[in-house]
């Protein structure tokens, strides 16, 4: 069974993704982290002249299974991901990482902007969780503050719209649901909330397919 779980950050998808997986024992990739560690190590280069050129060579160099997490929750970093992962080079790039994660034979559950859409066009099933930019950012802002960072929400709020903007209307791989996604917004709703929702989703999409 694949599980694709798309939204824009702060929507709670990585947090319902691994719940999920946890509670149908399947694997989890945060496709989000590959692309931060490309970020990261972006960084350096992001304003050269050759700075596509590295992005695409930083993304096939990648070696996924040694990404440390540690690090890559920053907003800078968040804002680097998505800036290299406007390149149709670098998306071409990691693709077979995620598509080979996903093909598993045990199955998998994977979260991100284009799982469902690209990566794992045929999952069994697919979410897309959403939340106003307003809920987004605060839930960002506790989340920094708890680590003891400082935190401007006016600037927070503009940088998670000029995220939103990016990732919806990039030419290669937009931010958008699938068609046959299950949409779930998750702004009114604590984790375990959004968590009994996302269940009974994917348990009414695995019966409706076995034809329970």
């Amino acid at each position: 069974m694949i599980i694709a779980v798309d939204g824009p950050a702060g929507a709670g998808k990585g947090t319902l993704a691994g719940e999920l997986a946890r509670h149908y024992d399947l694997p989890y990739l945060d496709t989000g982290l590959i692309y931060r560690a490309v970020g990261r190590a972006w960084a350096p280069f992001a304003r050269n002249a050759d700075a596509r050129d590295r992005a695409v060579t930083l993304a096939n160099a990648l070696d996924v299974s040694a990404i440390d997490p540690a690090g890559l929750g920053s907003v800078e970093i968040g804002q680097l991901a998505s800036e290299v992962s406007a390149i149709a080079e670098v998306r071409e790039a990691l693709f077979r990482h995620q598509r080979d994660f996903a093909t598993q034979d045990r199955g998998a559950v994977l979260d991100g902007r284009d799982i469902g859409t690209v990566i794992c066009p045929d999952a069994d099933v697919k979410l897309f969780i959403t939340a106003s930019p307003e809920v987004r950012m605060e839930r960002r802002a506790r989340q920094l503050e708890q680590k003891g960072e400082t935190v401007d929400r006016a600037a927070l709020l503009e940088n998670i719209r000029e995220r939103d903007a990016r990732d919806t209307n990039r030419a290669t791989a937009p931010l958008k649901p699938a068609a046959d996604a299950h949409l779930l917004d998750t702004s009114e709703m604590d984790i375990e909330t959004a968590l009994r929702a996302a269940i009974a989703i994917v348990d009414g999409s695995i019966a409706r397919k076995s034809g329970l």
